[in-house]
């Protein structure tokens, strides 16, 4: 993970103050014991075991209850790194869903909130050079905690500032962390929901029809309406004009863990899509783990090749008016008959 840090300019003068901004994220990944290569964040291990013995932190326990565990900060470099450690709630970011803990301005308010670290990391934690630090900790549930999945993690963050760039006026520096995931699961009723929501499609076709492929997009939302982590899957199927399947991509793994009460945007590409056609679009979603899980909605779009449409009403257009105008050039025009002489007449 990277913390972002930055100074702004001004035509008085470089500003010296630095902005935290953010822990950035973890990998939408298999959970797996986090490190960066320099350091890493792992659950102690139990004596004689491997440092990765366990993938992440897993606990559960019933509201009221304490259990204690201790996460290991494992320094691989060749000189003393200085840490920030802190416990926090997890996330799925908004676009593409990926796994994310909370940056250390953040104040958690679920699983992270339960946790409490010795009273030494409330400062800095030194480890030295090819060293590790075992860090007890304590997760007391709350007596109200409410059934379900709570996710959250363990995370050092590296107080030296790596690195600088610009963005514009402002100069970014980068401060990198990592974090365990911890999932706690509190005894109850379990109810898995997940729900498919606001699919849209947005298209690109040739000029002219037919000279090439249409390309389109396809826009959805999944959110996760259940108490437990759900890993879901998604089937897209599409039908033309007098049912003629014009798609048809069966169930895959999204391989991405949906948080209770998250909810991600997702996109589909559709390389072929149709370029004449009324087409009714289906995005069904499911859960191995979960097989009754099986949330559907649907999106109907006109498949219209505009350009080409536009220059046949153009031209059209332009017949019409062109018939209209030789028609009243070539009708003859009413003369009116002279009135007769009647003082010649006797």
């Amino acid at each position: 993970m990277r913390t972002r840090i930055r100074t702004r300019t001004s035509p008085y003068g470089l500003l010296a103050g630095l902005l935290l901004l953010g822990a950035g994220l973890l990998p939408a990944t298999t959970a797996t014991a986090a490190d960066n290569g320099t350091w890493g964040v792992f659950p102690t291990p139990a004596a004689g075991a491997a440092m990765t013995d366990r993938a992440y932190f897993f606990h559960q326990g019933a509201a009221g209850t304490t259990v204690q565990d201790s996460a290991t900060i494992l320094n691989s470099s060749d000189k003393d790194l200085t840490f920030q450690v802190f416990a926090t709630d997890a996330m799925n970011t908004p676009a593409g869903g990926a796994f994310a803990l909370l940056p250390v301005e953040t104040k958690p308010v679920d699983v992270g909130a339960w946790i409490a670290l010795p009273a030494e990391t409330a400062a800095t934690v030194t480890v030295p050079a090819k060293g590790r630090k075992d860090i007890p900790f304590t997760v007391k549930v709350p007596a109200d905690a409410t059934p379900g999945d709570h996710v959250g993690g363990i995370v050092a963050l590296n107080t030296a500032v790596e690195g600088a760039q610009q963005e514009g006026k402002v100069q970014v520096g980068v401060k990198r962390s990592v974090g365990a995931r911890l999932y706690f699961r509190v005894p109850g009723p379990v109810t898995p929901g997940l729900s498919v929501e606001d699919v849209r499609v947005s298209r690109s076709a040739p000029l002219l029809p037919w000279t090439g492929s249409a390309r389109a997009t396809v826009s959805y939302a999944l959110v996760n309406r259940g108490n437990v982590v759900v890993e879901p899957k998604v089937a897209l199927s599409a039908e033309g004009l007098f049912g003629r399947e014009v798609l048809s991509r069966p169930s895959r793994e999204l391989k991405l863990a949906l948080l209770p009460g998250q909810r991600v945007e997702l996109t589909e590409p559709w390389p072929d899509a149709p370029q004449l056609d009324w087409v009714t679009l289906t995005i069904t979603a499911g859960a191995a783990a979960h097989p009754d899980l099986a949330p559907r909605s649907t999106a109907e779009f006109v498949a219209v090749p505009w350009p080409a449409a536009g220059a046949v009403l153009v031209l059209t257009g332009t017949a019409i008016a062109f018939w209209v105008l030789r028609r009243r050039r070539s009708t003859p025009g009413d003369h009116p008959e002279p009135a007769p002489d009647l003082a010649g007449a006797r």
